[in-house]
């Protein structure tokens, strides 16, 4: 049972999942400098469940190489 609040990730729709994640990401700055103890706890384990959720539900997801270490490292990538 998650403790943080809203509903939870897997009883979502697709699109109300990508936005949540989308205000998450786009709020987390602002409450990471500015945010009580509390609400940066609260903020963080809901991006985190809603992150598990997109990834449980997207496994294999495209991941762009430079994002990966070698790739950001410029090391030649296999394809």
């Amino acid at each position: 049972m998650s403790t943080t609040t809203g509903i939870p990730g897997f009883e979502l729709a697709e699109e109300l999942l990508l936005q949540e994640l989308r205000h998450l990401h786009a709020t987390r700055n602002d409450t990471f400098l500015h945010g009580s103890p509390d609400a940066l706890r609260e903020h963080t384990a809901r991006t985190f469940e809603l992150e598990q959720e997109y990834l449980r539900r997207h496994p294999e997801r495209e991941v762009d190489p430079r994002r990966t270490r070698s790739g950001a490292r410029g090391e030649p990538q296999n394809a």
